[in-house]
């Protein structure tokens, strides 16, 4: 059984892909070369170039490790028509609150939750309420400022248009 920490989707998963590629292919060989130049001008243990440049290729060589674990355990969850009409990974929702406030939101993998986007983790509270239910189902979820409930307006497996 994987753990829903391990859940990603498909563009989750590309984004995490190209973001190692351009490390190891591009920002690592730019940061080596830096590095090698600002070691041919003399004393290291004063130059400001050279230490910089180690430290962010330390940064990289870290964040590299890391994707590459992390790529070797992660689950893409594709969509599957039997998940039509239910929330489930990767679902679009829209909700609406009693106050007639309309959010949407995309339930997502750990990896790759961004408030920005609207993207929430399938760890996170609201997240965890709406797995399983239906259009017109109400959920609620208790937050910081207190209990909140909603009324799911819709679900969908693209992006609301």
């Amino acid at each position: 059984m994987t753990s829903r920490n391990n859940l990603i989707t498909r563009e989750g998963r590309t984004q995490l892909e190209n973001e190692l590629d351009y490390l190891w292919r591009i920002e690592r060989r730019a940061v080596t070369q830096s590095v090698t130049e600002a070691a041919a001008h003399g004393d290291r243990s004063e130059n400001a170039e050279y230490k910089e440049g180690k430290r962010r290729l330390r940064e990289i060589d870290r964040r590299i490790r890391f994707l590459t674990k992390r790529l070797d355990v992660l689950k893409v969850v594709d969509y599957s028509p039997q998940q039509e009409g239910k929330v489930f990974f990767g679902a679009w929702v829209e909700l609406e609150n009693e106050a007639g406030e309309i959010v949407h939101y995309r339930i997502v993998g750990s990896d790759e939750f961004d408030p920005h986007k609207k993207a929430i983790s399938i760890n996170s509270p609201m997240a965890r309420a709406l797995i399983g239910k239906s259009v017109d189902d109400e959920i609620v979820v208790i937050t910081p400022e207190g209990r909140k409930e909603w009324i799911i307006n819709a679900i969908q497996y693209k992006p609301f248009g």
